[in-house]
């Protein structure tokens, strides 16, 4: 199992996509027409500092959180925050600062800070906009991150199952309806070298890609009106799996994303692997304290969050399966089936005081590193272990994950 543990942070900054021996013509095909922002173009960036490590059985922490937020923060002030990255940052002097560049350079400033303890950076996660991300990893592996949005109507239904079947497997699903659908289409290099000025993937490419799947997708009958899904099964994991196999025939493709919901998401990756996502949230009191600490150690190591008298949170799971996609039914496993194992299994902790009142940390602290360790074998064991990651989101800044290796 692989536990890590995510700060978000936040930054503004501008930066000019060019690449001064290039002409006007090959900028706009690599960058797009941000590149004619002769002073620079702005954006609100979000950045995420990934750790893994192991945890301490005393404080039940992996790190302090609030450890990567100043010494992370340190940087990102000095570096990032409200600079023109192109002429501000050293960095940036001679390479474009494109989402994949940033991310790998947060983590090339960022991880030296962090030798003197067992966590170690292993990731940087960079969103520049609802529609661009990226992240950077310890093993030198790049992620650049597309998303797009459109609207479609359907019936959720497989053609290769009866009518009965249907009914028995979907529900009122099988009725005509619609969702606001919201892709993602990651791209990978397994070795990211910053000297590829254009990034992962140029701008005319991505862009014809994501035009194409808009004119074919938006505001469609998919059960009728898109001729590549007839006698297709039309299920969330279905029509990931069609997106895929669209961009994948003209662009080198890692993996897809699909929202139907913002709680709710099918993936389909490389070599038919497929995934599905289910976020339920929780409400409960809990106070960090470390019964063999002297009261001292205790609000020194916690601060605030040892308040004597607790304080809360909303939190908020997050569920991915894994296993094999029927190609009958056009599933990978039942929604419901999953949504009920997850209330069943947060249904103890729901308004409760998660040291007083459970038995689950009687003996170990409330630290979202030891709730989503505690979280997963008793959702597992419902969903006959096919639980593959298992996140928790403490705050919309803190983020604790759970993986099976």
């Amino acid at each position: 199992m692989l536990l890590t543990v995510s700060k978000r942070l936040e930054f503004s900054a501008s930066r000019r996509l060019r690449v001064a021996h290039w002409s006007d013509a090959e900028n706009l095909r690599a960058f797009g027409p941000e590149t004619n922002a002769r002073y620079g173009s702005g954006r609100n960036y979000v950045a995420y500092f990934v750790f893994t490590g192991p945890v301490d059985p005393t404080t039940g922490m992996l790190i302090n959180i609030s450890e990567i937020k100043e010494r992370a923060g340190k940087i990102v002030r000095a570096r990032f925050d409200h600079k023109f990255l192109n002429e501000d940052n050293s960095a940036f002097r001679d390479v474009p600062p494109t989402a994949e560049n940033i991310a790998r350079q947060l983590y090339v400033d960022v991880a030296p800070l962090f030798s003197d303890v067992e966590a170690k950076l292993c990731a940087c996660h960079l969103t520049e906009s609802p529609e661009r991300s990226a992240s950077y990893y310890y093993s030198g592996v790049c992620e650049a991150n597309y998303w797009f949005e459109f609207s479609a109507a359907r019936r959720t239904m497989s053609p290769r199952l009866s009518a009965e079947e249907n009914a028995q497997l979907f529900g009122q699903a099988t009725s005509a309806h619609g969702h606001n659908y919201r892709a993602r289409l990651t791209f990978r290099a397994e070795r990211f070298d910053p000297e590829k000025l254009s990034g992962l993937v140029r701008y005319d490419a991505i862009d014809a890609c994501l035009r194409a799947l808009r004119a074919e997708l938006d505001h469609r009958y998919l059960n009728e009106e898109v001729v590549g899904l007839k006698d297709r099964p039309i299920t969330t994991e279905g029509l990931a799996r069609y997106i895929y196999e669209r961009a994948k025939s003209v662009m080198p493709l890692h993996r897809v994303r699909l929202h139907e919901r913002n709680d709710f998401f099918a993936e389909a990756w490389e070599g038919n692997t497929f995934f599905l996502g289910l976020q339920e949230p929780f409400h409960a009191a809990h106070r960090l304290h470390a019964a063999t600490l002297s009261d001292a150690g205790n609000s020194k190591l916690y601060g605030k969050c040892n308040n004597p008298r607790g304080h809360g949170h909303s939190y908020l799971t997050e569920a991915t399966v894994g296993g094999e996609y029927d190609v009958r039914s056009g599933t990978l496993y039942d929604f419901v089936a999953l949504k009920s194992a997850m209330a069943e299994s947060l249904e103890p902790w729901r308004d409760r005081h998660l040291d007083l009142e459970t038995e689950d940390f009687r003996e170990a602290p409330s630290t979202g590193e030891n709730i989503v360790r505690a979280l997963w074998p008793r959702l597992d064991n419902r969903i006959g272990q096919r639980l593959v990651r298992l996140r928790l989101w403490e705050t919309a800044n803190n983020r604790f994950t759970l993986r099976r290796t």
